[in-house]
């Protein structure tokens, strides 16, 4: 007995001894990040906790509100996990709707619920081809049936596509895609760029795919070699016409750009009817360009179910969102949850449940003052603690390995990423080579000069946790 007794004492005088070594290492780094002229007028968060213990070793700033970019998207990726179920599915119901009975003409409905994935090229079961292949066939099956073209979306999942608060800047953008209950292609499409041969000559847009989208003014220029892409796409604002501006490099034949497609449904259903087309099957054309949208209860509710297809599982789903910091996902988990909850699935539903969920898991709600599930608004704010406090939680669930295994890894480290104008973010864990193990988060806003000498200031600090 008193062997175990002298044991834990021991034990536990060396982890406070070691924990005040790493304390002073942390001070000191801390006090040279600030002293750095790029960051004297920025502000640094840093947590940091022991994962065996649970106790705090060292925090600064770490309960002032700070933006957060993308590592905010721990918070949504774990609530997803507990709400949802990592092994929760979205489905896509296609069916079609009879006005009369005894007619032999009928209407496609397609009724979402929210799928991010949906036609995602990232999964073999969720590419564009195989989807439409299956819907074809389950078409072709109901030969008593002619098929307008004229298509049906029963859309009373979501509602907003896009959050308030995100910047024109962004979300005409890939990343900036907003969640809508009929997602398609990740709501993403490219625009091909053709540049000249020298600094200033007018770039060209070569084509768009898919290439259904059409309305785009192009205002690009060519630069110099090694500039890479800074291009922006601005989304229609009083008029029908968007538009790409920036620079890409010069000599470049088929340059890419990701942006947003505003209107997936519209998309979705002109290639669904062109693989109709292609496969034979007759549709009478009522020379609709657009689907019907059903918002409310009406009675094409009672449709006739043709083909029910099923997204790959959340934990999946979560590995992209996370990984590949796929702001889409998680406004889509974001509202996914509201609407499960409430039958409301809206941004600001999903943020107020997204707020409830950690209070009741010791994060007071005034440390998330957020407006997003992503992270991609400039007004979000959370706290370095709360990062941290998340991570601890989700150590303590099944779930655990499913998230662990999707958080990136940037300088040997297993941590989430985070970048916004002036913002610069990393949460994650660490085990150290002694065996001691940590959760961390540290987040700088108002940082000069260039995002990687931050990041190698960041990493530098970061690796007295090794």
């Amino acid at each position: 007995m008193m062997k175990k007794w002298t044991f834990a004492f021991l034990y536990f005088i060396n982890l406070i001894s070691y924990s005040q070594a790493l304390n002073g290492k942390l001070t000191k780094a801390i006090s040279e990040m600030e002293a750095d002229p790029q960051l004297r007028h920025a502000i640094i968060g840093l947590c940091v906790m022991d994962n065996k213990t649970g106790k705090l070793i060292y925090e600064h700033n770490a309960q002032t509100g700070l933006a957060p970019a993308s590592t905010q998207k721990i918070f949504t990726s774990c609530a997803a996990f507990d709400l949802l179920g990592k092994d929760y599915k979205y489905t896509t119901e296609i069916g079609y709707y009879k006005q009369d009975v005894n007619s032999t003409q009928g209407y496609l409905i397609i009724k979402p619920s929210g799928d991010p994935s949906f036609g995602s090229s990232r999964f073999a079961s969720t590419k564009p081809v195989l989807i439409l292949q299956k819907i074809a066939n389950a078409v072709r099956q109901k030969k008593a049936v002619t098929f307008s073209n004229a298509y049906r979306i029963i859309d009373t999942a979501f509602s907003n596509a896009v959050p308030g608060g995100w910047v024109w800047e962004d979300i005409g953008n890939y990343y900036g895609a907003g969640a809508q209950s009929l997602n398609w292609l990740e709501n993403q499409y490219d625009i091909v760029l053709k540049s000249g041969k020298r600094v200033g000559d007018k770039v060209a847009v070569v084509e768009t795919k898919p290439g259904s989208i059409t309305n785009l003014a192009d205002n690009v220029k060519s630069a110099a070699k090694g500039t890479g892409d800074n291009t922006i796409v601005y989304l229609d604002y009083g008029n029908s016409v968007s538009m790409i501006e920036g620079t890409i490099p010069v000599d470049e034949n088929a340059y890419f750009v990701g942006a947003s497609i505003t209107d997936p449904p519209g998309i979705f259903a002109q290639q669904l009817s062109d693989k109709l087309k292609a496969d034979g099957i007759e549709m009478n054309d009522d020379k609709s360009t657009h689907p019907q949208i059903i918002k409310s209860a009406d009675p094409v509710f009672n449709y006739t179910e043709l083909y029910t297809y099923f997204s790959p599982p959340l934990d999946s789903l979560n590995y992209w969102f996370l990984k590949k910091s796929i702001n889409l996902y998680g406004e889509a988990f974001l509202k996914t949850m509201a609407f499960q909850k409430s039958g409301l699935g809206s941004t600001e539903k999903g943020v107020e449940l997204l707020k409830d969920f950690w209070s009741q898991h010791g994060i007071e709600k005034s440390a998330l003052n957020i407006c997003d599930g992503s992270g991609l608004s400039p007004q979000n704010r959370v706290t370095a603690d709360a990062l941290v406090k998340a991570l601890q939680y989700a150590r303590t669930r099944s779930w655990f390995n499913s998230f662990y295994t999707a958080l990136p890894e940037y300088n040997g480290m297993k941590m989430k990423s985070g970048s916004i104008g002036g913002a610069r973010a990393y949460a994650g864990y660490h085990t150290a080579k002694d065996g001691n193990a940590y959760s961390f988060a540290i987040i700088i806003n108002n940082y000069d000069g260039a995002p990687g000498d931050t990041i190698k200031k960041m990493f530098r600090l970061l690796d007295n946790l090794k």
